[in-house]
């Protein structure tokens, strides 16, 4: 089985949060389940946004929507950990650009997942794609395209 292979050497993490795991993120297995990882990501990424002064709908001037996730995980986690999520860019471009994140138990550092999520410009006002606002990369440090 091919399996997905994520490398963030070079990549400059900008952005640090830390998440708690909470009992609606376990799943049967009595760890973090795979639908709560994405969730957490998410909540990762709006306080990232929110730290540039941003949202999901506002990168200056035009919105994000997520074009693909890839996720690999790495080792689990329990209800009460701690995950540290650290965030960078890889691949910028014009209307486009992933945002990598690695996320690791504070307790004892081990990685429980690195991931990535492609994010595209889009202006909702006229359901088209948009170019990444200048703003948005002055403040981010997004990388030139």
């Amino acid at each position: 089985m091919a399996r997905v292979k994520l490398d963030f050497n070079g990549v400059d993490f900008v952005f640090r949060t830390e998440l708690d795991v909470r009992i609606t993120d376990i799943n049967y297995g009595q760890h973090v389940g795979n639908d709560a990882l994405l969730g957490l990501l998410h909540e990762a990424r709006l306080r990232f946004l929110g730290h540039f002064g941003f949202s999901e709908q506002d990168i200056g001037g035009v919105g994000l929507l997520m074009g693909d996730a890839v996720v690999q995980y790495k080792a689990v986690a329990f209800r009460g950990d701690r995950l540290v999520v650290e965030m960078g860019f890889q691949d910028v471009e014009r209307r486009t650009f992933d945002l990598v994140y690695r996320a690791t138990r504070a307790g004892d550092g081990a990685t429980i997942a690195l991931a990535k999520t492609g994010m595209v410009a889009f202006d909702y006002a006229n359901n088209r794609l948009a170019e990444l606002p200048a703003v948005f990369r002055e403040k981010t440090g997004a990388p030139p395209a």
